[in-house]
């Protein structure tokens, strides 16, 4: 039995739909598709050249600088850059440093000499700190940290000097595409509707009740509340912004302060199970989409 199958090749698709309303300028690429034919540009990650042609080798969005083309891919693995936030899960205890999941290709590094000190002290870090890593990080913990080195084999280097940064309590985790992550001068936010959220340049987002962090500074930042009891409305704030960024993320929006806060608001007609439903994620994000459309007009 015979049967005619048409088969539609990703680089000859003239119909690729905007990434969001943000930016009309920004579009898909496929792989194998023509990024540019001009002559003067340069070619950088996830493109190659082709019959003197510049074409994508990924799925994702051309960004220039100057004369350097590149394409960023939507999905895969986060590379990391000096002075990114992360949020990140300790791993493993080593000599002298701790090993760390960034959603990188490779695990990264937290040094010893690269966290404050219970107490802030500033000195050499002995063999009794050493001894006592356990006490400041283990694994299983999660901590918000920056990149201070990106090594040449692309394992990055982190540090908590700063008492914005340390070991993260109760609350949530939720993880996205690096790619849909805004670049922002801040990525730690407290939202009018009651909760704290942390957006990890790696994908990864932490997002917590508000808590009185007086004092926090005595204790270089290796805190945990887990005896206290977030109230019933805290749970349902988190668990709703929880939603909607996912939600925004399943319709491949950027995610930045602005465009969850939104999606929050416009969330509250309905309940916080019934934004698991697609058709509900899908009237959330549209209406968030034409709220920044006319932010930014």
């Amino acid at each position: 039995m015979a049967s005619n199958v048409t088969i539609r090749i990703a680089a000859d698709r003239v119909d690729i739909p905007l990434l969001n309303v943000e930016d009309k300028n920004q579009r898909l690429f496929t792989p194998g598709e023509v990024v540019t034919s001009q002559q003067g540009f340069m070619r950088g990650h996830g493109t190659y050249m082709e019959d003197e042609n510049i074409k994508s080798s990924v799925a994702g969005v051309m960004v220039q600088v100057n004369k350097l083309i590149t394409v960023k891919a939507l999905k895969g693995r986060y590379v990391g850059e000096v002075g990114d936030v992360v949020v990140a899960r300790v791993t493993e205890v080593q000599e002298k440093r701790w090993k760390v999941d960034t959603n990188s290709r490779l695990d990264s590094v937290l040094l010893l000499s690269s966290v404050n000190l219970p107490g802030g002290e500033l000195r050499r870090r002995g063999a009794e700190d050493e001894k006592q890593m356990r006490k400041y990080l283990q694994e299983g913990d999660l901590i918000s940290a920056e990149i201070q080195n990106v090594h040449s084999d692309g394992v990055l280097s982190l540090h908590t000097r700063s008492l914005k940064y340390g070991k993260l309590s109760q609350g949530i985790l939720v993880k996205v595409f690096p790619a849909l992550i805004r670049r922002r001068k801040t990525h730690f936010h407290n939202l009018p509707c009651g909760a704290s959220i942390i957006l990890g340049n790696n994908g990864f987002i932490w997002i917590a009740p508000i808590l009185n962090t007086e004092g926090e500074g005595v204790r270089g930042g290796f805190t945990q509340n887990l005896d206290d009891v977030v109230p019933k409305e805290d749970r349902e704030t988190i668990a709703r912004l929880k939603n909607c960024i996912l939600g925004l993320a399943h319709c491949k929006m950027m995610l930045y302060d602005t465009s969850i806060l939104f999606a929050y608001e416009e969330s509250m007609k309905y309940e916080v199970l019934e934004l698991l439903h697609p058709e509900v994620i899908a009237d959330v994000a549209f209406l968030t989409q034409h709220r920044l459309h006319v932010l930014n007009q």
